[in-house]
């Protein structure tokens, strides 16, 4: 089969989507906390469970999450869209960003990097290593603390209801927001392990 009558092809790129938008927040003090928006991040393990995210070594953040050791990935919302992209196209440097979206910094447990109170769930993280990579340094991480609002979650069901949060992702140059749930792990199987016990 011939590829070129099946397929479009495009140069090799960062073609991956979607991705979650997340404000990563950063500084080990209040007159250093920053805000820097972040689509290159997501998990890499499970025990102990960690992440990455990449920044270029030019954005201001950069210095910051090295110099503390540490950052808060906080999942963002279709409410927090205009402040995710404007964290993400504003610099540090020039802003304060939480004054200027009006978000409220809380402090973290485990990292000194501030929480995001607007986000419905924060993962503090500690760096692991930096991996230079090229365009982008690669921060590796280990999720040391996860806060949820409580607003999300299902007392009776002991569930916390992420979904409802309405989770902003990234593909393309455009924020979208999380479908409807089409299926959880494992439905696929469901029927066959019932009828294997029988």
């Amino acid at each position: 089969m011939d590829v070129n009558k099946t397929r479009v092809s495009f140069k090799p790129g960062t073609m991956l989507y979607p991705l979650p938008a997340v404000m990563v927040s950063c500084g080990d003090s209040p007159e250093k906390h920053n805000i820097i928006t972040i689509a290159w991040t997501g998990i890499v393990n499970s025990n102990p469970p960690m992440c990455y995210i990449s920044v270029r070594k030019s954005r201001h953040s950069h210095a910051l999450i090295k110099e503390a050791g540490g950052f808060v990935i906080n999942l963002t919302t279709v409410k927090l869209a205009h402040a995710t992209d404007w964290c993400g196209v504003r610099s540090g440097r020039d802003y304060g960003k939480f004054k200027e979206m009006k978000l409220t910094a809380i402090p973290a447990e485990q990292v000194k990097a501030p929480m995001i109170a607007e986000s419905p769930m924060n993962l503090e993280c500690k760096i692991h290593s930096i991996t230079e990579l090229g365009s982008h340094d690669m921060f590796l991480a280990e999720i040391v603390a996860v806060h949820g609002d409580p607003h999300y979650m299902d007392n009776e069901k002991g569930e916390f209801l992420l979904a409802a949060s309405e989770l902003l992702t990234y593909a393309h140059g455009k924020y979208y927001s999380v479908a409807k749930k089409q299926g959880k792990f494992g439905y696929s199987v469901e029927g066959t392990k019932r009828k294997k016990k029988k």
